[in-house]
């Protein structure tokens, strides 16, 4: 059975940046499985997926355009230390639950620390970079009628 919209795949990956490190694996743990065709995994990887089969193995590289997207300099934002006032040992690299107030939790990544600002990213982490997957179809099947319903495999 080939991959098409409406049926549920499940992958082996490991994904690498371009300098060759590993960002993220199914190494070790139950292979990732998605239903084609809903956009539940990148659209880049969804369309070189497109027609394989179990037992398939296939290396893709996939640009930002088809992954993350690019940085969006909008997304980064010099706001008051006061902001975030309460938080212990604020520092570079720390990510950071913010509401948008509209109910909305975005998740941020903090860029900068200073004195009175701290600069934050709401980018994707992934923003902006070329993604390597190594891919190994492990299965196959039809989606039931509730999956498709819902929009992702259960």
């Amino acid at each position: 059975m080939n991959i098409e919209k409406d049926r549920v795949v499940s992958i082996h990956y490991k994904l690498t940046n371009d300098a060759g490190e590993v960002i993220d694996s199914s190494e070790g743990h139950p292979p990732l499985s998605y239903l084609h065709g809903h956009h539940g995994i990148i659209s880049g990887l969804e369309q070189a997926l497109e027609g394989k089969a179990a037992g398939d193995s296939l290396q893709v590289t996939i640009q930002p355009e088809d992954a993350y997207g690019e940085i969006n300099p909008e997304m980064i934002q010099t706001i008051p230390r006061s902001a975030v006032a309460g938080i212990d040992n604020l520092a570079p690299g720390m990510t950071l639950q913010a509401d948008d107030g509209a109910g909305n939790v975005h998740h941020v990544v903090v860029r900068e620390v200073n004195d009175d600002t701290v600069t934050i990213d709401a980018n994707h982490p992934l923003a902006g970079q070329v993604l390597h997957f190594d891919v190994t179809v492990d299965s196959v099947r039809e989606a039931t009628p509730e999956e498709i319903a819902h929009g992702h495999a259960h």
